[in-house]
């Protein structure tokens, strides 16, 4: 077998050093200063006009879902929910982004975009019954109070498609590109690195390309596919693979939060406003494991996962908070919301009921339909029939 050149050793190496590459838009260092990239200057009018306010609310978010993630974590592992994928470490990258969309677009995710869903007001109990195996969905995307969100998508990369089906019927129904801000309509869809290289993931592109759709495409590079590094699976930052397309397309420091809000709020009101899809590379990290069953120290070691640490989302928030002179009571004040919030969630778990057998012919059909009543009522008679032999 053929072994690599050292050319080629060498680019996989340095394929996603996000601390070198001066393209990354960044706006704050691994410290928290605000130290823009080169590539951030165009974005910094964006994050000079949020207010305090907004500063504080993305630092709340961060905090606020890393509780409620580590909680859904113990339930797991207590054998409250059948599986759990864990987010910590790539929380700035959804809530930048979360909060750069507007109410009127439509959000697709994956299944790991817990700060996303809460943030378009699903309910993270919703996130848990799926989890738990009570509900087929977890929630009603067509529920106002959800959002506009769509259910999570466990098959890797199926739901670029929809999300790109979805753009399509908006160019068709002239729902974008009307320069009615508060009316054009986009959508987003998360993807992670793995399902970058699935099938579905550059179909979609080519025919958002192709219709020009308003749609962004949102890639958390969080450097693993469960075990296989981005290295493996990528020569060169995945960041290309939307402009091989023709989609505009940049990378982002993803465990920056301003940086994520930036680039993400041009790249949505560009689409809205009929400029074509965009792309986004969130370069980020996973700091737990892939999922509750998976085991991270079998393929990477502890050097990788501190020197990520030092990176984390909510310190470099932190630290900016602090630096602008943010008072200690808001950082408590967070604290607390959060540990109210994981208490919440881990009693609202417990008091969550299986649902009957019934429940299985209720949503086969999206109206009724007379196989399912007979088969309902033959379910029926048959758990009815024990009773009877009592």
């Amino acid at each position: 077998m053929c072994a690599p050149s050292t050319a080629d050793a060498e680019s996989s190496v340095t394929v996603d050093n996000v601390t070198a590459d001066s393209a990354t838009v960044r706006v704050l260092d691994a410290e928290g200063a605000f130290a823009p990239s080169p590539a951030a200057d165009e974005y910094l009018s964006l994050i000079e006009a949020l207010p305090d306010s907004d500063l504080e609310q993305f630092y709340r978010d961060m905090v606020v879902i890393r509780a409620i993630d580590e909680q859904a974590t113990h339930l797991q592992r207590q054998g409250q929910l059948a599986l759990w994928p864990p987010s910590r470490g790539q929380e700035a990258a959804q809530v930048g982004s979360a909060r750069a969309s507007r109410p009127q677009d439509t959000i697709f995710p994956s299944y790991r975009e817990h700060a996303v869903t809460r943030i378009r007001g699903v309910d993270p109990v919703d996130i848990i019954k799926l989890m738990r195996g009570t509900s087929n969905s977890g929630w009603d995307p067509s529920d106002p109070k959800n959002g506009k969100t769509r259910i999570y998508t466990l098959v890797l990369g199926s739901q670029t498609l929809h999300a790109t089906g979805l753009a399509m019927s908006l160019v068709f129904d002239g729902k974008c590109g009307t320069g009615d801000v508060d009316r054009d309509e986009a959508v987003m869809v998360y993807y992670g690195d793995g399902a970058s290289s699935q099938g579905d993931v550059h179909e979609a592109m080519v025919f958002a390309a192709s219709y020009q759709t308003p749609e962004v495409f949102f890639l958390q590079n969080n450097h693993w596919a469960i075990s296989v590094p981005v290295s493996t699976q990528s020569r060169v930052p995945l960041v290309q693979r939307g402009a091989g397309y023709g989609i505009e397309s940049v990378r982002v420091d993803g465990n920056d939060v301003l940086a994520s809000y930036a680039v993400t709020r041009r790249a949505l009101d560009e689409a809205r406003g009929g400029a074509g899809p965009r792309a986004i590379e969130a370069v980020t990290y996973r700091m737990g494991a892939h999922t509750t069953s998976d085991d991270p120290t079998k393929y990477r070691g502890s050097d990788e996962e501190q020197e990520w640490a030092r990176r984390d989302p909510i310190t470099r928030m932190r630290a900016f908070l602090e630096n602008r002179g943010a008072a200690g009571s808001l950082f408590a004040d967070v604290e607390s919301e959060a540990a109210d919030a994981a208490e919440d969630l881990r009693v609202r778990t417990l008091a969550l009921t299986a649902p009957g057998p019934e429940a299985i012919f209720d949503n086969v059909y999206s109206e009724p339909h007379p196989l399912m009543t007979a088969q309902k009522a033959w379910q029926a008679q048959y758990e009815a029939s024990f009773q009877e032999g009592e």
